[in-house]
């Protein structure tokens, strides 16, 4: 049973004077869905006291059928007979004509907490769509299945902004979808109403919500995928598999040419915190190294509380160029729009930590670089926190 109540759930029982009279349009995804999986737009289509006109479709689609870094083609929903806009391709931004005829713009999407998950851009583009227009824009939040205490990793700096980040914020920032929409209003200030979940907590991990978990991306099956996400992405800027084409994607890291013994002993021999990697072999069917086996490991949490998953991710990819000098590589752009930055460098958020890795820096003296960036941060993001 779910102890905490999301946002869609509180406009739909107890903020509905927010949809009155209204012509409506919502950004969502297939994880849009109250605790007993009813989506938003059914649920708006099936109330008479509003008018839901247009769909939003963030990366992966409206169902989440495409696979990472596909452009998303505009199209109908078979369901609703609605107008489906894509904000992931060519047009990242809604435009005029697809905010045409709007009184407000709904945005329920379930987030990660994990700076280059792109959905957070969407909505983030989204808002000044609609500051623009004179639209009123409408957070419905959800729970950041991290939790909102732990906050990890280098601010983004605004030369290596790109869609998996548009803002310099930290990795790993503690806040929930809405908490970020306040904190990105400040510079955008749109007309900006953001619905709190009832009793969530910010320590909180998923598992103790209570709310089921439907997968907001195609490679995102599980929370615990999300719980390593923070440092597994990277390493989609190597020649590393990330696990895509198994069914443990981004818990699995691995190639042809790594040893997963000794790979699995160098990085166990870090003494990284609550994790412990696995030595494993797999075979990815699509993506990277499609239907070549690769030797790797698996991420196991063993402490969620004590996880530093950026910082595992970095010590991962040290080692793995270490290990193999020869084989290792950087993956070349283009990635995420960008075509001339490295990849490692946009999810980075900079070319500082490519750099020092590349210098062979300890991870000690790589975490204490973004150390009093983080102090900042803390003291800022204070001002945004909805939870306690």
């Amino acid at each position: 049973m779910a102890t905490v109540g999301t946002g869609l759930e509180q406009l739909m029982n107890h903020r509905a004077s927010l949809l009155e009279g209204h012509r409506v349009g919502v950004i969502a995804h297939q994880a849009s869905v109250d605790a007993s999986l009813h989506h938003v737009a059914r649920l708006l289509s099936a109330r008479k006291s509003v008018k839901l006109v247009a769909l939003f479709a963030p990366e992966h689609g409206l169902w989440g059928a495409a696979q990472d870094q596909v452009a998303i083609r505009s199209a109908r929903d078979p369901v609703t007979g609605l107008p489906v806009y894509s904000l992931y391709g060519a047009r990242r931004t809604p435009t005029r004509s697809m905010l045409r005829g709007l009184d407000l713009l709904i945005c329920d999407l379930q987030d990660i907490g994990v700076r280059y998950y792109t959905f957070v851009w969407t909505m983030a583009l989204a808002m000044e769509a609609c500051a623009a227009a004179g639209i009123r824009f409408v957070v419905l939040d959800r729970p950041n299945p991290l939790g909102g205490t732990l906050v990890e990793g280098n601010s983004l700096d605004p030369r290596f902004a790109s869609f998996v980040g548009l803002a310099p914020i930290p990795v790993r920032h503690g806040l929930t979808i809405g908490e970020l929409a306040n904190y990105l209003n400040e510079r955008i200030r749109c007309d900006l109403t953001v619905v709190r979940m009832k009793a969530w907590r910010r320590h909180q991990l998923w598992e103790e919500t209570g709310l089921p978990w439907v997968a907001p991306s195609p490679n995102m099956p599980t929370p615990d995928t999300a719980r390593v996400y923070a440092g597994a992405c990277l390493i989609e800027g190597t020649n590393l598999s990330e696990g895509r084409g198994t069914t443990r994607p981004f818990e699995l890291t691995g190639a042809p040419f790594i040893d997963p013994e000794r790979f699995a002993a160098a990085l166990n021999a870090l003494g990284l915190p609550g994790v412990v990697w696995r030595p494993c072999v797999f075979l990815p069917t699509f993506h990277k190294y499609k239907g070549r086996l690769c030797g790797g490991v698996q991420w196991h949490v063993t402490d969620p509380k004590r996880f530093k998953p950026y910082l595992s991710g970095l010590g991962l990819i040290a080692t793995a160029r270490r290990l193999c000098p020869k084989e290792f590589a950087w993956r070349q752009p283009p990635y995420e729009f960008e075509r001339t930055k490295l990849p490692i460098d946009l999810l980075c958020g900079t070319d500082t930590i490519r750099r020092q890795i590349e210098a062979r820096y300890s991870l000690e003296r790589i975490e204490a670089g973004w150390r009093s960036e983080l102090r900042r941060f803390k003291k800022i993001r204070a001002r945004y926190l909805l939870y306690s």
